[in-house]
């Protein structure tokens, strides 16, 4: 899973990406990461989706 997530939304809400759920750090650190490591981040942008989603801050596509 070495894939970017990238889904080319790139629009920010406090410094979260609304397509990948990633911080703008995390994405410039995406390319240095092992695999561990991005399943770990990739599960915490999906979190971070679900509690935006939930609060009305990111709508579905």
């Amino acid at each position: 899973m070495s894939q970017n997530p990238c889904i080319k939304v790139c629009e920010f809400k406090q410094d979260v990406c609304l397509g990948c759920g990633r911080s703008r750090q995390e994405i410039k650190e995406w390319k240095t990461l092992d695999k561990a490591e991005r399943r770990t981040l990739l599960a915490i942008a999906d979190l971070r989706l679900l509690a935006m989603e939930a609060t009305g801050r990111r709508k579905r596509r």
